[in-house]
């Protein structure tokens, strides 16, 4: 079983300290169109003079070495490749890399005026900060936060389905925190929002960066206190409950209608860890 997560934090050094003034790119890494600069060997950095200075994010340093990133709007597609696909490919180090890279660069794409006067604002701090140029209203990176739940009874396991995906996809019950939610509020709420059914205990198990397009998906682990299902087509496309057994055979792709999430997402990881009776 591959129990792979990707994009976990390897304690990259940001290097905040020196946002204020970065100093000049050694290597650089190309995002173009959400796609990163890549090889079958993995992501390609650049020398600092592929292109003219200008626009860079300051990821932090490796070593000594100072590394950035810059959205462009035009770039040859096979030097470019899908993070998605790739993660499980990377080390830690460099994925956790693209994943920041990513995930600052659709900030800035998003954010480019201010919403406290509607003025454009400017990137500052190694693109770590925007700052309205009218009003003197400072913007931070926004980062969205996802409840993910392994939902238990017994010996089976809660699944669900959205539209639109692939066939025979199915995956853990997942949803955005509200304002003024914990995670163990916004798991029982999201579970009985989809599928009807009622949770009472609610633990934190572990948690992913999720730069698609800027997430902190927080795995937890649900003890469900009802089995009925009454799905809300709104949320959800269909739900089921699977037992070790089917959820083994979806692993190793050979049951005919269940298929589990890609190695390297958070969704797999839980999964597997039930499959491994490693939940503590």
């Amino acid at each position: 079983m591959n129990r792979v997560l990707a994009f976990g934090t390897t304690g990259m050094d940001r290097a905040a300290h020196l946002r204020a003034a970065p100093p000049s790119p050694r290597r650089l890494l190309i995002l173009c169109g959400g796609q990163v600069s890549a090889g079958a060997e993995g992501l390609t950095w650049l020398p600092p003079d592929a292109l003219p200075p200008g626009g860079d994010i300051f990821l932090g340093l490796d070593g000594d070495v100072p590394l950035h990133a810059r959205d462009v709007a035009e770039w040859p597609a096979e030097g470019l490749r899908n993070l998605r696909d790739m993660m499980t490919q990377l080390s830690p180090a460099e994925a956790e890399r693209a994943a920041t890279a990513r995930a600052l660069i659709h900030w800035h794409r998003s954010h480019r005026f201010c919403s406290a006067c509607g003025h454009p604002s400017d990137m500052v701090q190694g693109g770590w900060q925007r700052l309205c140029p009218a009003c003197g209203t400072s913007h931070f990176p926004r980062t969205d936060s996802v409840v993910i739940m392994l939902i238990l009874r017994g010996e089976r396991l809660l699944l669900g389905r959205s539209p639109g995906w692939a066939a025979g996809m199915h995956s853990c019950l997942a949803g955005f925190m509200e304002p003024g939610e914990t995670p163990e509020t916004a798991v029982r709420r999201e579970a009985m929002e989809e599928t009807g059914v009622r949770v009472g205990a609610v633990r934190y198990l572990t948690s992913q960066p999720w730069p698609f397009p800027a997430s902190l998906m927080l795995g937890c682990v649900a003890q469900a206190e009802s089995t009925e299902l009454t799905i809300d087509p709104v949320e959800i496309e269909a739900a089921r409950w699977a037992d070790k057994h089917e959820v083994m055979e979806a692993v190793i792709g050979r049951h005919p209608d269940l298929v589990l999430p890609q190695p390297g997402t958070i969704a797999r990881h839980l999964i597997t860890r039930w499959l491994a009776d490693d939940l503590d």
